[in-house]
């Protein structure tokens, strides 16, 4: 099952039902009005959406034309927002390039942020860049959305809890991080509002792609018209999502509508070390900040610049018959004063 919130002059937009292929809709308003509001009931509301998601694959429901530059993220605003890290090499680099080692725990602990909450920007909503001196980067992430996950959950079950599967634009500010870290209290103005995909699929709907709680798919990932990153997102995971759920609901509730992200996804290069660009035969980079560590790791110092006024980032993932299975999301940096 797959779904989708149309803007429609409210806050929350209007739910609806997209067919496999994103080619139809129709809508669910009779069942839920929002996203939120299936989730908050999800156990009877999802084999509501799903029978009607049946007929319009029968074609025994009334359909339109799906566009995806006419929704919101499927949440447009999330209760809650969590970032996880689950790809350990793109922190390696990181950290690496600055000639500091990983801590063990972050093997097997994993690293996650709260993130900004009640607001995203729309799948082709322009990223606004008050500075370019701030370091305008994207992440191309795999996220889950959860229904009402309790306290303590173990990994197990939180598998359970995963509703929704969708992809992110995690926009970073780079040059406003280090500061912000050296505070203490974590990421605030460096990390702006992210895009969603534009629709939500449900873990059964990937089939075989969806298991052991990560997608098995590469992250498509084109800047500025050209390849810039092709990561599988399960190859080099050290955690899965379902890990990620439960490590945010360890001494805490999730309220329905959670969404927890897996971070940059980011793969080694074939020999262990770091991954080469898409033109060099590699499966590139998910993030700007992993090329400028690799540059610097191999050069001493980066090359490739941050996001400009003007750059254009476009974030998709297709199945294996090469069709997209959440819809794209496509965002130009817009300068603003």
């Amino acid at each position: 099952m797959k779904l989708a919130s149309l803007k429609n002059n409210t806050r929350d937009g209007q739910l609806v039902i997209v067919s496999n292929d994103l080619t139809r809709y129709t809508d669910a308003f009779d069942i839920a009005p929002t996203l939120q509001a299936a989730l908050d009931d999800w156990r009877r509301i999802a084999p509501r959406l799903a029978t009607r998601a049946g007929e319009i694959e029968n074609g025994d429901a009334a359909t339109q034309p799906f566009e995806q530059m006419a929704c919101e993220s499927p949440i447009p605003r999330p209760y809650q927002w969590l970032d996880g890290s689950a790809y350990i090499n793109h922190v390696e680099l990181v950290r690496r390039a600055r000639g500091a080692d990983i801590p063990d725990s972050f093997y097997y602990d994993p690293l996650m942020y709260q993130g900004i909450s009640g607001t995203t920007a729309a799948p082709f909503d322009p990223i606004p860049l008050g500075d370019p001196l701030w370091g305008c980067d994207m992440e191309a992430e795999i996220c889950v959305i959860t229904d009402d996950v309790p306290a303590g959950i173990s990994e197990t079950d939180a598998a359970a809890h995963i509703k929704l599967v969708l992809l992110c634009n995690d926009v970073s500010l780079r040059g406003l991080i280090p500061s912000e870290l050296a505070k203490g209290f974590g990421f605030l103005q460096s990390k702006p509002a992210c895009a969603f995909s534009p629709v939500a699929v449900t873990p059964d709907a990937l089939g075989s792609d969806w298991r052991n709680s990560l997608v098995r798919r590469p992250l498509r990932v084109d800047y500025n018209g050209k390849a810039f990153g092709r990561a599988d997102a399960h190859q080099d995971a050290t955690f899965n999502l379902a890990q990620l759920v439960a490590h945010a609901a360890k001494t805490r509730p999730l309220i329905a509508g959670t969404i927890i992200g897996s971070g940059t996804v980011s793969n080694k290069g074939p020999d262990g070390g770091p991954g080469k660009p898409v033109s060099e035969g590699g499966v590139g980079y998910s993030c700007i900040a992993e090329i400028r560590m690799i540059e610097t790791i191999n050069s001493g110092q980066a090359s490739t610049p941050f996001m400009q006024s003007g750059d254009h980032v476009c974030i998709e993932m297709h199945d294996r018959n090469g069709r997209s299975i959440f819809g794209r999301i496509s965002q130009t940096v817009e300068a603003i004063t």
